[in-house]
């Protein structure tokens, strides 16, 4: 089932939660009833509660769209890393070029296919992803420079094959959900409350009442649903993709 799909049927589910029950609230309350007679404290603790949670959604929201965005860099930063020691092999002897642009090659190859695949499904990477990077190091700091041209460009490519390490580290380490449990403990809670809120206001049967409640509780889950849509960065809807690989290296497919 789409992920979208789900947030809709969420989000009906919720405004038709929170309307059966105003509307059963409202048939227990008299003809004579006045709203006009709800506490005043009530109503600021409901605009303070409400206030206090869109502050913490927006912050969940701000955080986990950091994440997503700072994964989406470290693939960017890995592919551009093995792109530099692709091109700069070139001034190497014919043999020892071939063989680290084929080592290149295989690797970027397993990581947007096999290797993608198991982040998105699984939330890590692949022994098979780390053994092709580890050989492709291998050729690269194995070779003994003959010449001053080829010394001048070997040390770059020891920097670019750190660099690409760093950033794989760095995108194993951002496969899985970005916020603790206990912030999801305290969003969810945090919206039960918020919505509850509205069962202490004296909201009468009206349908500009009704339509602003329902639409309030559909709003809460759909930031709800934005959040974890964004908190694992490379599994769901709004995730980072391998589009910087392809970019570089267009046979890697």
């Amino acid at each position: 089932m789409s992920e979208w799909l789900v947030l809709a049927l969420a989000m009906v589910a919720v405004c038709a939660v929170v309307l059966i029950v105003l509307v059963l609230q409202q048939r227990r309350i008299s003809d004579d009833d006045d709203p006009t007679e709800t506490p005043d404290v009530i109503e600021y603790m409901t605009m303070m509660i409400g206030v206090v949670y869109a502050i913490v959604l927006g912050l969940a929201i701000a955080g986990a769209w950091e994440a997503r965005s700072a994964a989406q860099d470290h693939v960017r930063n890995e592919a551009q890393a093995l792109h530099e020691i692709h091109e700069r092999v070139r001034v190497y002897p014919a043999d020892v070029r071939t063989r680290i642009r084929a080592d290149v090659d295989t690797y970027v190859s397993h990581v947007v296919t096999t290797e993608w695949h198991a982040m998105r499904t699984k939330g890590e990477l692949t022994d098979r992803g780390t053994q092709l990077f580890d050989k492709m190091r291998h050729d690269v700091t194995d070779f003994e420079p003959r010449d001053d041209f080829q010394a001048q460009a070997y040390q770059p490519l020891l920097d670019q094959v750190t660099a690409a390490d760093d950033a794989r580290n760095a995108r194993a380490d951002s496969t899985g959900a970005t916020m603790p449990g206990v912030v999801w403990f305290g969003l969810v809670v945090g919206a039960l409350v918020t919505i509850g809120m509205i069962f202490a206001l004296q909201i009468r049967r009206t349908r500009r009442e009704l339509l602003l409640a329902g639409l309030f509780s559909s709003l809460i889950a759909f930031l709800l649903f934005l959040i974890w849509d964004f908190d694992a960065p490379y599994s769901r809807g709004v995730a980072a993709t391998a589009e910087p690989f392809l970019m570089l290296f267009p046979g890697a497919r």
